[in-house]
């Protein structure tokens, strides 16, 4: 447990000494979010648009074992869905919106989701919650609204 606790202080270190340089618009684009809580996220954030999931899986397994933050099981929720486990990707998104029921990226990914497994209904759902959450508009309501487009396209 030593060890491990060492290497992860060791990551947040060098994740904290390297945020300057990753804080570009493209680090979050996964979830473009102000963040919930004090983690750093960066190097998740990376390991996911660069398409290694297994990496960032684990990182933010540790990550979630310390720290319960809406984030955190979002992009745990994102990642699982990415790798095709859908009912486990399900908590994550669920644990997120119990943890910050406003927190639109956990909206947009759920109904992501809800999409890709065919329930459009529940998909629908999570975009009328982000038209209350963002009337104007947002990024994450326009996202859903075309994953919900292409599959009316279909």
């Amino acid at each position: 447990m030593l060890k491990r606790t060492s290497l992860l202080s060791l990551a947040l270190l060098t994740g904290i000494a390297l945020t300057p340089a990753l804080t570009s618009s493209a680090a979050f684009a996964v979830d473009d979010d102000t963040a919930t809580g004090s983690v750093d996220l960066s190097s998740v954030r990376a390991k996911i648009q660069a398409g290694r999931y297994g990496a960032a899986l684990e990182e933010l397994r540790g990550l979630a074992e310390d720290t319960q933050q809406a984030d955190i099981y979002n992009l745990m929720g994102y990642t699982l869905r990415k790798t095709g486990d859908y009912a486990t990707s399900l908590t994550y998104y669920t644990k997120a919106l119990q943890l910050q029921p406003d927190y639109r990226p956990a909206r947009e990914y759920l109904g992501e989701l809800y999409v890709e497994t065919g329930n459009v209904g529940k998909a629908r759902e999570q975009l009328a919650a982000l038209v209350k959450l963002c009337p104007g508009g947002c990024e994450e309501r326009q996202d859903l609204e075309k994953a919900l487009k292409r599959t009316a396209a279909k």
